[in-house]
């Protein structure tokens, strides 16, 4: 059997293979151009499918809207009440549209005008305008907005304009205050100086009264520091004031006085030039003499503030007779604020030898031994009772104030260990004290009854019933 012929690529030349390769790409090409121009375009191109369903709709709007404009729309007229919005009617703006729900038509009806124009008018009068979404149309809500801004807008002018005219009333323009500052030629001074210049214009003859008043009052102020007032010492000052003590103006010898208790006070240094400068024979002069009730107010404080924690001062003061020029004072009428300070100076005076002779029996060191030699000197619950204090201070007792009685009673008690006999033989004392005691046993209680278990006047009370528990 004769064997089939085949022909291996080996049995082939290289120019046929290469014609045999064109003529297949030739073939495939063929076949490849075939196929396309025999398929639907819309298979293989996505964005083909994009731009028709585009298309398509937008066609379909651009028909529908072509025929609604070819359309002629019948324009239904409403009324001011509701009636049925039949289907391809047009109504116009401003008209009130619902839907019934009843029935499932649309209904129609014209809005209330009159009810617009009556809130309108009650905003103009300042009323609250109603509003109402289902009543007003935007445009009418829109009106009344503009009708609230342009009222705030008055009344934001108004307020702008009142403050204006507020701030040129309380201050005033700062280019006038630059010229004034310019024009004043103000020079800064010490007090030294300012002390210096009132002593001056005080001792100066050509000074009229109301101006040495201004002086000395202005002085005071000065004089309550220490150190200005041994400033005033040192420049001779002090002794200036002093001497207007001997003035024949009463309101010269006041403010004196009232310049003095302000430098003597707490200030030993000043407190020993006074009394070398004579300063309390001057005083108790004044105290002794008939004068203004102001004027020995202040001539009082200055007694006290040079008498206190000075004890030289209080011998000198017992020596002169004070207790007796005090004493005058005290009874004198229609001078009970006097009487008060009276016994309040004597109380401090008595307390303040007690507080003394209790340091010297414990042999402290706080106080120099001169100090105590002094205070030792200082014979005054002796003169106390020689002088009548005791019968004094117990008639104080009539005193109707609360605080006269307070003072008077602690006065009592210091002075009970020197005036004890004559207080136990004193009837009239014992019924003052009896009736205070009913008196301030029922303050106490209502006192009580508001809360305060330690008040003001169950002190008092407490203060009644000690001396009473002492005289029995």
């Amino acid at each position: 059997m004769p064997r089939p012929l085949t022909m291996t690529p080996q049995s082939l030349s290289p120019s046929r293979m290469t014609t045999l390769g064109m003529l297949l790409g030739l073939l495939v090409a063929f076949c490849f151009t075939f196929c396309l121009g025999h398929q639907n375009p819309n298979e293989f191109a996505l964005t083909n499918l994009e731009k028709s369903s585009t298309k398509e709709p937008e066609k379909k709007e651009t028909i529908v809207e072509e025929e609604m404009d070819t359309e002629v729309l019948e324009v239904f007229q409403p009324t001011h009440e509701w009636q049925a919005l039949q289907p391809g009617q047009a109504v116009p703006a401003g008209s009130h549209v619902r839907l019934n729900l009843q029935t499932g038509a649309r209904e129609v009806k014209l809005q209330h005008e009159d009810k617009l124009q009556n809130n309108l008018k009650g905003l103009k009068k300042g009323k609250r305008l109603d509003i109402n979404t289902n009543t007003y149309t935007s445009q009418d809500l829109k009106s009344a907005l503009a009708k609230f801004k342009e009222g705030a807008r008055r009344e934001s002018a108004k307020e702008d304009e009142a403050r204006k005219a507020e701030v040129k009333r309380l201050f005033r323009p700062i280019e006038e205050l630059k010229k004034e500052f310019n024009e004043l030629n103000v020079v800064i001074e010490t007090d030294m100086q300012i002390m210096v210049r009132l002593i001056n214009k005080f001792n100066s003859s050509s000074s009229s009264l109301e101006e040495k008043i201004a002086a000395l009052f202005d002085l005071e102020y000065y004089v309550h520091q220490m150190d200005n007032a041994q400033d005033l010492l040192s420049f001779g000052g002090l002794q200036v004031v002093i001497n207007g003590l001997n003035s024949t103006e009463p309101l010269v010898k006041e403010y004196a006085a009232f310049v003095l208790g302000a430098a003597f006070s707490s200030n030993p240094k000043v407190q020993v030039e006074a009394i070398e400068g004579g300063a309390l024979q001057k005083l108790l002069v004044i105290l002794a003499t008939e004068q203004p009730l102001t004027a020995k107010k202040k001539v009082l404080f200055a007694l006290c503030s040079l008498l206190r924690h000075f004890p030289y001062a209080q011998q000198q003061f017992l020596k002169l007779g004070g207790l007796q020029v005090l004493k005058g004072l005290v009874q004198e009428k229609s001078t009970e604020v006097l009487a008060v300070r009276v016994i309040t100076l004597l109380y401090d005076l008595v307390t303040e030898k007690q507080m003394f002779a209790e340091e010297e029996a414990e042999l402290t060191q706080d106080v120099s031994p001169e100090k105590l030699q002094q205070y030792r000197q200082v014979h005054l619950l002796p003169g106390l009772r020689e002088q009548g204090w005791c019968e004094i201070t117990a008639h104080l007792l009539a005193l109707p104030e609360h605080d006269a009685r307070e003072k008077v009673l602690q006065t009592l008690g210091a002075l009970l260990a020197t005036c004890r006999d004559h207080y136990r033989q004193d009837p009239q004392l014992s019924r003052t004290l009896a009736s205070l005691q009913a008196e301030y046993q029922a303050l106490a209680t209502l006192e009580l009854q508001e809360g305060e278990d330690k008040g003001y006047l169950r002190e008092l009370l407490g203060s009644i019933d000690n001396l009473l528990r002492e005289l029995r």
